[in-house]
């Protein structure tokens, strides 16, 4: 039985496992895994409705609601508990061949000094033939493919009538994320001046073969019928062409900002930054649940004006998030009122974010669960707290104090506590 719109929910989220007195990235995901079930599985079932699987690189794991959750108010505390656990197999991988030895999970979207060329590890257990074929296809051992940790959210959909206003509404706030959840300022040892580098090296990772991602902003189409022709079939015939021998499949291919299932009757939202802490990233999901929510209602304008947005000024929007996240300004004005927001010509996105959350009843001033949220509208973006800790600015970093910044953001993982809020 297809489940309506929001009457459950799926959430990824993903993290580096690195050495504990290095932090270097550690690939011994497979490690933890067997050390948990006795195999070198690709999937397990934990505890407290989580899963835990591989990714592309042998460094991150992904921890996930197994089942669909009607109810996101417990999965803060459940994925917590699961991120204790992996801390604590991790904390005692025994040495092997000379290396190896304790690691520990760490968060943030890109790992800050990581040099993907020299220190990827490919996962080489179930599905490996299919990541070889995207090494060989795209060169995984660069940024954009080895790199990047984020949080996933599925959300429902049962039949066009459904697909097409979820869609809608996504496409909308989808370029507003980054000012909400951008967690990367760092790369390769250097304050880059972008606040989200993990989306501005993803949404070039595959520029050979633009069909796949095509501008990360999903095309506005609203039916099954209109998604696999504009969207699907393009990515069919590039990879049939790419992979003749037909291990790829243009669904697995699809690498918009939110990709469409229509095999499970959902659409997966993938351009959110990963944080500091489960609490921080269930509060930025269920406040986007709840504003998407909000907007599908058509509460603030009716769904005519949702759909008829085309990629163009949504890129502009998702440019300005990526570069400059809770800062960026927001300057279309036709875009400010269809969220309600009249009587100016711009405003900053955190501006925006606080006037989205208010409106669709996200009580983020009054509900402890949500405090993540006060947190992010008042400090700024976790990419803006790392970047003051390491003096703001752009340019190289000290390794030193790097590996003091990022070991305080393990602790936070580990404690389930926000990034600089004692400053607060």
């Amino acid at each position: 039985m297809s489940l309506k719109l929001f009457e459950a929910f799926g959430v990824e989220l993903e993290y580096m496992l690195v050495d504990a007195a290095t932090l270097d990235v550690a690939p011994v995901a497979d490690r933890v895994i067997r050390a948990r079930c006795g195999a070198f599985s690709g999937e397990i079932e934990a505890d407290r409705g989580i899963s835990w699987s591989n990714e592309l690189v042998s460094h991150v794991l992904e921890l996930k609601t197994t089942d669909p959750t009607p109810s996101l108010e417990t999965c803060a505390a459940d994925f917590t508990a699961n991120v204790t656990a992996i801390n604590d197999l991790a904390a005692r991988l025994p040495r092997s061949g000379g290396s190896g030895g304790p690691t520990r999970l760490m968060p943030g979207a890109m790992h800050p000094w990581m040099d993907p060329p020299s220190q990827t590890v490919l996962w080489p257990h179930e599905y490996a033939e299919v990541y070889a074929n995207f090494h060989r296809l795209f060169d995984c051992h660069r940024h954009g493919w080895a790199n990047l940790q984020s949080v996933h959210l599925n959300l429902p959909f049962d039949g066009d009538e459904e697909f097409g206003r979820l869609h809608a509404a996504v496409r909308l706030v989808l370029p507003l994320l980054p000012a909400l959840c951008a967690s990367s300022p760092l790369m390769d040892g250097q304050l880059t001046g972008i606040a989200c580098n993990r989306l501005e090296v993803y949404r070039n990772n595959q520029r050979a073969v633009p069909s796949l991602s095509g501008r990360v902003v999903p095309e506005p189409v609203f039916s099954r019928a209109d998604y696999e022709r504009v969207i699907l079939e393009p990515i069919a015939r590039d990879v049939e062409r790419l992979d003749p021998g037909g291990t790829m499949k243009a669904e697995w291919m699809n690498s918009r900002g939110a990709i469409a299932r229509f095999d499970r009757g959902s659409i997966e939202i993938r351009v959110m930054d990963i944080q500091e802490c489960p609490l921080a990233d269930l509060a930025i999901v269920r406040a986007v649940v709840g504003v998407l929510r909000w907007l599908v209602s058509e509460s603030p304008c009716p769904l005519a004006e949702h759909q008829r947005w085309p990629v163009d000024p949504l890129v502009r929007v998702l440019d300005a998030t990526i570069r400059d996240g809770d800062r960026a300004v927001i300057d279309d004005v036709e875009y400010l009122r269809v969220f309600g927001i009249t009587g100016g010509s711009h405003c900053r996105a955190s501006e925006v974010w606080e006037h989205l959350l208010d409106a669709a009843g996200v009580a983020f001033r009054t509900d402890p669960s949500l405090s993540p949220l006060k947190t992010i509208l008042g400090l700024g973006t976790l990419s803006r707290r790392l970047s003051d800790a390491l003096g703001a600015g752009s340019g190289p970093v000290d390794r030193a104090a790097m590996r003091t910044v990022y070991r305080d953001l393990c602790d936070c993982l580990a404690a389930g506590r926000m990034y600089g809020e004692a400053a607060h």
